[in-house]
C-alpha cells in the first residue's frame, strides 16, 4: 500500500506513506497501526526544506489530546561504545536520538510560521526494532526513556505518550483542528519538493535539446562578469538564472540568487535545495528578504513605501555594516524589470566589489507591470533570447501582438484559443464555470489548471492567504494537487497547462496591455480568456498610444 488514498481506507490511524517501508521501518509501521487509536496521524518520509536544514523524518506521529513525535528509526543491531554510535558495525555520523531532534526543530522552525495556532507538545524519540536495549543505561545524549528497543516494540504507543505526559514542556497537545491543518500543510509540502525534485531531474537531462541549446549561451558568457539576458515568455530565462547561479557557487564564489515575486522565490528554494550543499547559492528568495535576514525591521505589507524605499535604503546600509565575509561575490537576478533604479543600487551594495562584482540579471521589459521604473546597472546591450521553448503555438500567437518584438515558437500545435465575452464585473463568475466545465471534460486535472484575475482576487486565493499564510499558498501550487487560484502580479515566470484568465478590470489601465502579456503567456498549452473583449481592445489600443 503506497498511496495516501489507500492507506486511508485501513482500519486505525490514518497514514500517509509515499513509498512502502521495508526492514526496519515496517516493523515500526505495523506495530504504530496496531497501537494508535483511529484519530492519529502517520506520516512516513516527510521531507522538510528550510533555509537551514533540509532532512528527512523517518515518523512523524500527530496524536490529537496527547502529542505529536518525531521518531527516528535505525535498523540492525546498534550500539554505543565510549560515545560512538554504529549499527551492525558500521559507525553513525550522529546518533539515532540527534537524528531525531535535528527533524524535531526542522520541523517546529517550519510549521510555527504557517499555523494562527501553536501545533502542539512536541518530542524526540528513537526506535530500535532489531536491538535489544533493556540493559543499556542513561547516556548523556540519549535518556532510555526516549528510545525504544526490541524489547519494547508491542508498548510503544505506551512510551510515545508516556514522553509526551511527562515533558516539561508547556505547550498544550494538538488539537483535532491542529492536527488537520498540520497535515494539510505537510501534504502540500512534501509534494512541493518531490515536484521540485522531478523538475530538478528534468532540467539535468541532457536530451531537452532546446535548453541545452540556450545553455550554450551561458558558455559563450562564462568569463564575462556582467551580463543581461531578456527574453519574452517561455524563452528559458529562469532555468539559465538557476543553472548561472548553480555554476557561480561551485566555482567557489559567494552567490544571491534573488527575485522580487514571492511565488518565484518559493521555486528557487525548492529546486536549490536538490542541489549539492556546495553548489547551492548562500542567499536565495526574494530581494525583501535580504536585508529583513540582516536584522532590519518588518512594516506592515500595506506600507508601499517601505517596501519601495525605506527597506532598500536600510538595505545599502546595513551591508555598509556587514563584514565583507558576508557579502557576495556574485548576485543573479530574475524577472529584473521588476526592480527600481533605487533597488539596484541596494543590490550593487552588497557585491564584495560593487564595480567588479558578477551581476546577471534576466529580464522581459513586456513583462513591466509594476510601477516602478528602473535598468539594470549593466552598460553593454542585453543578450536576446528569442525563442519560445514553453508556449504552444496557439497560445503564443494569442499574446504574440502584445510583444515588440516576435519569438520563434518550437512547440508547433496546441488546442485553439477559447474567449468568453462577458463584462468585467462578471467574469469571476464566468471563469468559475469555465473552470468546472474543464474539469468535467475529463480531459484535464485539477492540477493542470490556474485560474488568474487582473483586478480583486479569488476569494478561494484571499481564503488561503489569510487563514494560513502565503507559504501554504504558494506550496499549494508547487504540489499541484489542486486548481490554484492566482492574480497575474503574483504569477511572474510560473506556468500551468492551461489558464483561466479572467480579466475582471485593472487598477491601472495604462498597466493593461503589459499584464494581459504577462497572464496570457503562462498557459504552456490551453488558454481560456474571460472578461470584455471589446473593452480589452479598447484599453490595449489607449496603452499603445505615446
Amino acid at each position: 500500500m503506497s498511496s495516501d488514498a489507500a492507506d486511508q481506507q485501513a482500519q486505525g490511524p490514518t497514514v500517509h506513506c509515499d513509498d512502502q517501508p521495508e526492514g526496519a521501518e515496517k516493523v515500526v509501521l505495523d506495530h504504530l497501526r496496531a497501537q494508535l487509536p483511529d484519530n492519529a496521524v502517520i506520516i512516513h518520509g516527510q521531507r522538510l526544506t528550510t533555509p537551514d536544514a533540509d532532512v528527512e523524518i523517518d515518523f512523524l506521529i500527530l496524536w490529537p489530546g496527547i502529542g505529536i513525535i518525531v521518531l527516528e528509526v535505525k535498523g540492525g543491531q546498534v550500539r554505543v561504545q565510549d560515545g560512538r554510535w554504529s549499527t551492525s558495525g558500521s559507525p553513525l555520523r550522529r546518533s539515532p536520538l540527534e537524528q531525531a531532534m535535528a527533524g524535531k526543530y526542522a520541523f517546529l522552525d517550519w510549521i510555527r510560521p504557517r499555523m494562527s495556532m501553536r501545533p502542539g507538545r512536541t518530542v524526540h524519540m528513537a526506535c530500535l526494532p532489531y536491538t535489544n536495549t533493556s540493559r543499556w543505561d542513561d547516556l548523556p545524549d540519549a535518556p532510555r526513556t526516549h528510545i525504544v528497543g526490541q524489547q519494547d516494540l508491542d508498548g510503544l504507543a505506551a512510551a510515545m505518550s508516556t514522553v509526551l505526559r511527562t515533558s516539561m514542556q508547556r505547550e498544550d497537545p494538538p488539537s483535532p483542528a491542529a492536527v488537520a491543518l498540520v497535515v494539510k500543510q505537510l501534504r502540500q509540502t512534501h509534494a512541493a519538493i518531490e515536484n521540485a525534485r522531478s523538475a530538478a531531474i528534468e532540467l539535468e537531462d541532457r536530451a531537452n535539446r532546446f535548453t541545452q541549446e540556450q545553455e550554450k549561451l551561458l558558455s559563450v558568457l562564462r568569463y564575462q562578469t556582467r551580463a543581461e539576458l531578456s527574453g519574452g515568455p517561455g524563452s528559458g530565462k529562469t532555468h539559465l538564472a538557476l543553472i548561472k547561479a548553480r555554476q557561480l557557487a561551485a566555482d567557489g564564489q559567494r552567490v544571491a540568487l534573488m527575485c522580487y515575486s514571492r511565488g518565484l522565490g518559493r521555486y528557487f528554494e525548492l529546486m536549490t535545495a536538490q542541489w549539492p550543499q556546495a553548489e547551492r547559492p548562500a542567499f536565495i528568495g526574494l530581494f525583501h528578504d535580504l536585508p529583513l535576514s540582516w536584522g532590519a525591521e518588518r512594516a506592515g505589507d500595506d506600507d508601499p513605501h517601505f517596501w519601495e524605499v525605506e527597506l532598500p535604503t536600510r538595505m545599502r546600509a546595513l551591508a555598509a555594516e556587514r563584514d565583507r565575509a558576508e557579502l557576495f561575490d556574485a548576485i543573479v537576478v530574475d524577472e529584473g524589470q521588476d526592480f527600481s533604479n533605487l533597488w539596484w543600487e541596494a543590490v550593487l551594495s552588497c557585491l564584495r566589489d560593487p564595480d567588479a562584482g558578477v551581476l546577471y540579471v534576466f529580464t522581459d521589459e513586456r513583462q513591466r507591470i509594476f510601477d516602478r521604473d528602473g535598468d539594470a546597472p549593466i552598460e553593454m546591450n542585453p543578450f536576446h533570447l528569442g525563442e519560445n521553448l514553453r508556449n504552444a503555438q496557439t497560445v503564443a500567437e494569442a499574446f504574440g501582438w502584445l510583444s515588440d518584438e516576435p519569438q520563434i515558437v518550437r512547440n508547433p500545435g496546441g488546442e485553439p484559443v477559447e474567449q468568453i465575452d462577458v463584462p468585467f464585473d462578471a467574469a469571476q463568475d464566468a471563469a468559475d464555470d469555465a473552470v468546472e466545465r474543464l474539469l468535467e471534460s475529463g480531459e484535464w486535472q485539477p492540477e493542470d489548471i490556474a485560474l488568474l484575475t487582473t483586478y480583486s482576487r479569488h476569494p478561494e486565493q484571499r481564503q488561503i492567504v489569510e487563514t494560513e499564510g502565503y507559504e501554504v499558498y504558494w506550496d499549494g501550487f508547487f504540489s499541484a494537487s489542486q486548481v490554484f487560484y492566482g492574480h497575474v502580479l503574483g504569477f511572474k515566470g510560473l506556468e500551468r497547462a492551461v489558464v483561466v484568465f479572467c480579466i475582471n478590470g485593472f487598477r491601472d489601465p495604462e498597466r493593461a496591455r503589459e499584464m494581459l502579456y504577462v497572464g496570457m503567456s503562462r498557459a504552456r498549452s490551453k488558454l481560456v480568456l474571460v472578461g470584455d473583449m471589446a473593452k480589452i481592445q479598447e484599453l490595449t489600443a489607449v496603452a499603445e498610444e505615446p
